[in-house]
């Protein structure tokens, strides 16, 4: 929450702030975000006008995820730039009243100055959210997981498996057996058979 009343509703007044805040829950998707609690660097700058107070600012903090290619744990930092307008109860009436065509729509989206207060909770959920990366990759040249095995490639980038067409499986082990086979005939010769002698 954010104090508006120095500004004293004067068209044109502008306060500049710097705060740190802790992370609300679920602060990011499924696979990366800030964590519960972690600090979040505020610089904001709110602007009195007409209806209410222009608030623009940056965010900054660290998120923690994993790879989605090699499902490694990996941190970086983020900056979230936003903006956005609080209005004041009584002058949202006025919009109301002079421009018909609002629907409930337009109502939703509207943030309100309560009691000189702003949330400014949902307005920085959305600018993080929307800043963070869907597929996150621990480097831009990830080669990810081995599909036969699971093992990480970037470790080993020799990893290989000798691929075996499953529909010559079979035909495989037969060549095998033959291979032994022919071994086994040889194997007389090979230790060596007496040689032939000529009749005199």
């Amino acid at each position: 929450m954010f104090d508006t009343r120095e500004l004293g509703r004067r068209p044109g007044t502008l306060k500049r702030l710097s705060r740190t805040v802790e992370a609300p829950r679920d602060l990011g998707n499924e696979v990366i975000g800030v964590p519960e609690r972690a600090p979040i660097e505020l610089d904001l700058r709110l602007e009195a006008v007409m209806d209410g107070v222009l608030v623009t600012g940056t965010a900054r903090a660290a998120v923690k995820g994993e790879c989605v290619r090699c499902l490694e744990p990996l941190e970086r930092e983020l900056d979230a730039d936003f903006q956005e307008m609080f209005s004041y109860p009584d002058a949202d009436d006025r919009t109301r009243t002079a421009e018909s065509g609002d629907d409930a729509e337009d109502e939703e989206d509207t943030f309100l100055i309560e009691d000189d207060l702003f949330d400014l909770e949902p307005v920085l959920r959305d600018a993080v959210v929307l800043t963070l990366p869907l597929q996150p990759v621990c480097q831009d040249d990830c080669p990810g997981l081995c599909s036969d095995c699971g093992a990480r490639l970037a470790d080993d980038p020799d990893h290989h498996h000798d691929a075996v067409d499953s529909r010559w499986a079979a035909l495989q082990g037969l060549v095998g057996s033959d291979q032994d086979d022919e071994k086994d005939n040889r194997s007389p010769r090979d230790s060596g058979d007496e040689p032939l002698t000529q009749e005199k």
